[in-house]
């Protein structure tokens, strides 16, 4: 099996004065890159990590997020990544489930996980050579996920999945010398985490931003040489807003526009300041990309075909490939799809049969093989980018004295896409919690951008001859 060595390590031989990462109003060459990644496997290395351990991380953007994955890497080790935006009690079970050597946060984020050992203090003033070569197969990183029941689900990416994602977006979106990426995706998704591998790959340079703040972002295009991003519709309006017209500088040669479907408006409106624009289909299994529009025909219209080397197709209930304008469900099959999920072998061999990825997302494939995405899975809330899983808003809801029954579904919103609403029933014999009693339950154990928007009162679930209950009924109720 082949063997494949640190980018960063590489990159420090071949190109060692390239600028490898800026954060912050710093910045790191591929040497200077290399020298701190050192220092952290000495400090991994003196707590006893080892190959296969997995330490978490619940953090923010930040370099020595940066660090701290490439130190793994030499170590053999397995990064876990927790989204900073979840509550302790949302967290607790993610860490429980990994079973980390070591736990690390922000300073900032320490008291969502309070034996979490501080990130910014725990790199070593000694320094390491250690650099073990990685397989294709190396777990790299287990990243959750959750379908619609709402159980979170590590998916396990390996260092080949990574590559292979390289690789088939480089081929898609044409050779650049040294990429510079705009990092304002988060690190603990998988879109973040393939900017950050995408950039090492290519000897590009990540240009790593704490969150996605616009001025920030517009002042990266247009003095930092940026050539590309990674945005949803929600960020791309903004930037649009902001440059008021301003056309983009030439330096800037494409954004992908991930998180659902994109207003073709929208997509004009960025072609018109020379913004192009590609929509893009893809999930955290398939680690990221599985399908996005080429530069050369994109019209906004679809997700694009599959990336080379990537197959997506639809398949309709018997499990035979659907025709071109035939709804059905999408399937993905290459060597970007995950390995497996962490320690759940029945959700794996749910999820991974006869070679193909089944994500559960229903689509039409046209008959120029292009992927349009008619629902990311039947219940599933997408805010901004950000899944919101109806049975863990109702798990949470339905636990107050006064809710006896609970719904959550999606409606649309302008600014976010979609926006969750819940419907409850009242148990009996208890009063009505107003609707800030009920914001204030549910801020306890849920992310913000998980939280209803509103709370509608009814006296039962509307449900069918089954017993199942009607999700759209309750959305078309919730739209008026």
């Amino acid at each position: 099996m082949t063997s494949l060595s640190c980018p960063i390590r590489e990159g420090a031989a071949h190109h060692p004065d390239a600028q490898a990462l800026t954060f912050a109003g710093r910045s790191w060459s591929y040497r200077e890159l290399d020298e701190a990644v050192g220092h952290w496997v000495a400090a991994l290395e003196a707590r006893g990590i080892a190959s296969g351990q997995r330490v978490a991380l619940l953090a923010t953007n930040h370099a020595d997020s940066v660090f701290l994955f490439w130190a793994l890497g030499r170590l053999g080790a397995v990064l876990a990544p927790l989204n900073a935006r979840l509550t302790a009690s949302e967290l607790a079970p993610l860490v429980d489930d990994v079973e980390p050597a070591l736990v690390l946060a922000l300073a900032s984020l320490r008291e969502k996980f309070p034996r979490a050992e501080p990130l910014e203090a725990f790199a070593s003033s000694a320094t390491s050579a250690t650099c073990g070569a990685l397989e294709v197969s190396s777990p790299r990183v287990v990243l959750f996920t959750s379908g619609t029941t709402g159980r979170p689900k590590g998916a396990v990416l390996t260092e080949g999945n990574f590559r292979a994602s390289c690789r088939a977006s480089a081929a898609n979106l044409g050779t650049h010398p040294a990429p510079r990426w705009l990092g304002t995706l988060p690190l603990f998704h998988v879109g973040g985490l393939s900017m950050l591998t995408r950039t090492a790959y290519e000897g590009g340079c990540l240009v790593l931003h704490e969150r996605f703040d616009v001025d920030s972002a517009n002042r990266a295009f247009d003095e930092e040489a940026v050539s590309h991003a990674s945005l949803v519709a929600t960020t791309l309006e903004r930037v649009l807003d902001a440059r008021g017209g301003r056309r983009m500088p030439s330096t800037f040669e494409v954004a992908l526009i991930g998180g659902g479907p994109v207003p073709v408006p929208l997509l004009e409106r960025a072609r018109a300041v020379g913004l192009v624009a590609l929509q893009t289909y893809g999930l955290t299994e398939s680690c990221s990309q599985a399908a996005t529009e080429r530069p050369g025909d994109a019209d906004g219209r679809t997700a694009g075909p599959a990336l080379p080397g990537v197959e997506v197709r639809v398949v309709g209930p018997s499990g035979a490939p659907c025709g071109p304008g035939e709804e059905g469900d999408i399937q993905v099959r290459g060597p970007t799809v995950m390995s497996g999920y962490w320690r759940r072998p029945e959700a794996t061999r749910e999820a991974l049969r006869d070679g193909w990825l089944h994500t559960k997302d229903l689509g039409v494939v046209d008959a120029r093989g292009r992927l349009t995405v008619l629902s990311r899975r039947t219940d599933l809330i997408l805010r901004g980018g950000e899944n919101v899983y109806p049975a863990e808003v109702e798990a949470v809801l339905i636990n107050h004295p006064a809710v006896q029954e609970a719904a959550v579904v999606g409606i649309a919103d302008a600014r976010w896409g979609e926006v969750p609403v819940a419907f409850l029933v009242p148990r009996v014999g208890q009063e009505r919690p107003d609707v800030d009693a009920l914001a204030d339950w549910c801020r306890r154990d849920l992310a913000g951008f998980k939280q209803p928007v509103r709370f509608i009162w009814r006296e039962a679930l509307p449900r069918n001859a089954m017993g199942k209950l009607e999700r759209q009924v309750l959305r078309q109720d919730a739209s008026h």
